[in-house]
Order: C-alpha cells, then sequence, then structure tokens
C-alpha cells in the first residue's frame, strides 16, 4: 500500500499534476509521511529526478520489507502440507 502511494506521488510530479487539487495534496502528504526519510537522501538539480530517486528508493524498501514479511508469514504463521490430514 505504501509503495502505491510512492508510485502515485513520484507519478504526479513526473506528470506535473496541480499541487492545488485535493487529491495530489493527499498524495503528497501521504508520501511524506512514509518516505521513511528518503525524501532528502539525492539532491540532483531537477526537482523530477529528485522526487524520482528519493521516493523511489523508499518505495523499493517498502516492497522488499513486504516481501519478506510475507515470506515469514508463510512459512510461521500459515500451516503447511503436513498440517492436512485425512
Amino acid at each position: 500500500m505504501f509503495a502505491v502511494v510512492l508510485v502515485a506521488h513520484i507519478i504526479m510530479v513526473l506528470g506535473e499534476a496541480n499541487p492545488a487539487n485535493g487529491v495530489a495534496s493527499f498524495v503528497r502528504g501521504f508520501a511524506a509521511a512514509v518516505s521513511l526519510g528518503f525524501d532528502g537522501l539525492f539532491t540532483p538539480a531537477s526537482v523530477k529526478a529528485q522526487v524520482l530517486l528519493n521516493y523511489g528508493s523508499a518505495a523499493v524498501v517498502w516492497l522488499v520489507f513486504a516481501v519478506v514479511v510475507t515470506a515469514l508469514i508463510r512459512r510461521f504463521a500459515l500451516p503447511g502440507p503436513s498440517g492436512l490430514t485425512r
């Protein structure tokens, strides 16, 4: 979910969405809240490149986190084939 919001923010910035729009403002605020501190990591001259690198990095971290948590849940919380008996 958080990665989707970050990608939506990147798309809105690259597409030059109106920052005064309610949806764009909400997405920008949500993305800033879940950026994990990556929002100032890279400082290229272009604002678009800055948003792409910083928020894109945060989105990748959230995706990796989601994969790891999913793998842990599947391994430890869900019953395996040995739990199914007839």
